[in-house]
Parts: structure tokens; sequence; C-alpha cells
């Protein structure tokens, strides 16, 4: 498993951390005035887990965390471990008929890949997938925007993303990738099978090698003006419809 130091900005991303993350809080930052009322709690924690508690100065806060809205409040990890796809593979396939996983296409903003995390984990996915070149990684941007989900969701990075998805396809999964032009809708898609989704960038799509790995292309109908939504709300609205049809029982009809 790979790993890299951090930082975690944000209350939710502190907390989550503190609470259920499986890396070691080596110090916990306040800022200096920070009122008591989003603080107690995080200072409690950290005392019972006896992890030291420093003030500083707001400024420095924002001059190590630029252009992240830290809330006055930031943990320094130790490590943050990435996982690899076996792990990811062995997680899925517990829930055999169920598994499901998402792999990011070369997703450089850094908000839209923490908004897919914090989606990814309300919906239960099992793991995500990160290209190592010309990807966002997890970073202090990466976790404030996923409200500490990250926590609840195994992340792996691969050097080759086709070379994955075909091992993956090897283990029996389906790779499904978005895309907007599909004339496949997803809610007449059957997703009642173990799972790998392929979301691209909002700028460029999937890529050509991501597209050739793909089993199915599928898409989210619309009847706007929009062209696109954006990753994470794209992937609330497909993993919504993934949730609804293995919660129906066999034989039952939507309203």
């Amino acid at each position: 498993m790979e790993k890299t130091p951090y930082l975690i900005p944000g209350f939710h991303g502190v907390r989550e951390a503190l609470v259920h993350g499986p890396v070691r809080i080596k110090e916990v930052w306040i800022a200096e005035g920070k009122k008591p009322a989003r603080t107690e709690e995080i200072i409690r924690i950290a005392e019972e887990r006896k992890i030291p508690i420093r003030l500083r100065r707001g400024s420095e806060l924002s001059q190590l965390l630029p252009e992240i809205a830290h809330q006055g409040i930031v943990a320094l990890a130790e490590k943050f471990t990435y996982s690899d796809v076996d792990h990811l593979i062995d997680i899925s396939l517990k829930n055999k008929g169920q598994g499901l996983l998402i792999a990011a296409d070369h997703i450089t903003d850094e908000g839209n890949l923490g908004s897919l995390i914090r989606t990814a984990a309300f919906f239960g996915v099992h793991g995500l997938l990160l290209p190592k070149k010309r990807s966002a990684a997890v970073s202090p941007q990466v976790l404030k925007r996923s409200s500490g989900a990250y926590v609840h969701l195994p992340i792996a990075r691969v050097v080759n993303l086709g070379r994955a998805l075909d091992l993956l396809k090897s283990k029996g999964f389906w790779i499904i990738g978005s895309t907007g032009e599909s004339r496949e809708s997803i809610y007449q898609f059957d997703w009642k099978r173990d799972l790998v989704l392929v979301f691209g960038s909002e700028q460029r799509g999937l890529t050509r090698i991501a597209r050739d790995c793909c089993d199915q292309l599928v898409g989210i109908p619309a009847s706007g003006h929009v062209e696109s939504l954006n990753v994470g709300v794209a992937g609330g609205v497909i993993l919504s419809e993934i949730f609804r049809q293995r919660e129906t029982p066999e034989g039952a009809h939507r309203e």
C-alpha cells in the first residue's frame, strides 16, 4: 500500500478522521479565537485519544492550506494510506452480485473528485480507483470536499487504469461507462451484477482506453438545456438508480 503525509482541513474531515480514520492523527490545530461551539467535540475526542492540540494563528492555517475553507480546524495526519486493487476486489466480491466499484478516469478537478468520494461513500460503494498520472490525488482540497467521507471509502491508485479495468473484468465485473451521448438509459440498464462504474472528467469525458474497456456505455436522460452534470452529481443520479434496483424485490414494478 502507498502512503503519503497529509493535512486534513475542516470540522467534518477532522472529526471523521478522529473517530473512524485508519490513520494516526499526530496533532490537531485550532485557530486562536475559534468559537468553542465548533471545537468542543474535536477537543474532547482528541483528548480522549491523547492527541496533542495546538493553537495556531488563522493566517498560518490559511498559508498552509491556501484557497481551502479550513474552518479554523486542521489535523496533521501521519500518513494517508492508498489501498490496492486486490483489496478492492476482495471487499466487493464478499457481496457477490452486489459488488460496486468506481473508476475515476483522469478526473483532474480536486473539488469534483472530493464530491464523487462523498457521493460514493453515501451509497456504500466498495472502493475507488484513481490513475497515478494526469489525475487528481487525495489532497487537502479533496479531503475537504469529501466532508470526511474518504475514511469510509478505500481508494487505490493504479499505474495503468486500462490494465486495472481488464483485471476487474477477468474477475467477473461488468465495466460500465457513464457518458452523455449514450442512448442506453441508466433506468433501462440492469444494475444487479458486480460492477465497475467509470466516470470521465467533465471537460473530456471518458478516455479512449477507458471506453474500449467498457462492456456498456450508459447515459442520464435529460430534457433541459444544460449539456452535462459535474461528476459528483452524475454519480449521485446513477448510484441512486443502482441502489433502487438492488433494493427492489424481483418481480416488483416501478410505480
